[in-house]
């Protein structure tokens, strides 16, 4: 079960029994999409959930890995926080959502005050354990909400999960957010995985009394930069006040609002359309 043993980073080319498992637990999964963003602050575990949501109201059967070793949001705004994960034939059982399976290392802790101070090989070991020995059981999508950079669990990720249909990177539309994207992008292409698209996030600020729009952190900063690398721009999400308070209060925007609502689904369109799921 759970520990927390150091990796053993010895013998890296031989199959353990944990790869046949995770391998085992993979097949069960048709389609793994990672959620990454190049710096913190972008919004990118409230794309992630909002995803997975519109996802599962669609009818298909959602997983969400938290990859998030240090700063875990997921369970917070499903509002499954409080909740842990149990086991049942020597197997870790997600956490249920509304349908939505959630596993993340927040159901682990025992004071969710106190940091995770883990080196690199502990956060791979984690992240290992919760595709190995976790009963995630038959799903069409794991969306997997990835922290910010290209380190540990980024790198463990696309290492750990080989058929990665792509990533999804989020960026806000300044200069300083769009100088990490690239760096992402870069990540992508080095690791060899491919990028579904980019979501700009925060595009607009739009006036909850009369729905004008004020542009707060510039104008189509993902969009110029999706055509400038001739990657494919999935939408953009405007700074809505319900989408922050939605998360906070534990349930997707998606189930609040319907113009977040809408804008997911058109989102999740091209999302689909990409993995030739239409």
């Amino acid at each position: 079960m759970f520990t927390l043993e150091a990796c053993d980073v010895m013998h890296l080319n031989v199959k353990t029994e944990e790869d046949k498992k995770i391998e085992e637990t993979l097949l069960k999964i048709k389609h793994k999409i990672a959620v990454l963003s190049g710096k913190g602050g972008t919004g990118k575990t409230t794309i992630a959930v909002n995803l997975a949501q519109t996802l599962s109201d669609m009818g298909y059967n959602v997983g969400v890995l938290d990859a998030d070793i240090t700063g875990p949001n997921v369970p917070l705004m499903f509002g499954v926080e409080d909740l842990q994960m149990s086991t049942k034939d020597d197997k870790i059982i997600p956490v249920n959502a509304e349908k939505i399976k959630i596993v993340s290392i927040e159901f682990l802790l025992q004071d969710k005050t106190k940091a995770v101070i883990w080196r690199g090989p502990m956060k791979i070991k984690a992240l290992k354990q919760l595709l190995a020995d976790v009963d995630w059981g038959e799903l069409d999508f794991l969306i997997v909400d990835l922290p910010p950079g290209s380190s540990d669990e980024p790198l463990s990720i696309v290492q750990t999960i080989k058929d990665l249909d792509g990533m999804i990177i989020v960026t806000t539309p300044q200069d300083v957010s769009l100088l990490d994207v690239t760096k992402s992008i870069n990540f992508a292409q080095e690791t060899k995985v491919s990028i579904l698209g980019i979501i700009e996030n925060m595009s607009g600020f739009v006036c909850p009394h009369c729905d004008e729009i004020t542009y707060i952190f510039k104008k189509d900063g993902g969009k110029n930069k999706a055509e400038q690398l001739n990657l494919d721009f999935l939408g953009t999400i405007p700074l809505i006040s319900q989408i922050c308070e939605a998360g906070d209060s534990g349930r997707p925007a998606v189930r609040v609002n319907d113009k977040v609502k809408d804008i997911f689904s058109k989102v999740v369109e091209k999302i689909l359309s990409k993995l030739g799921e239409e």
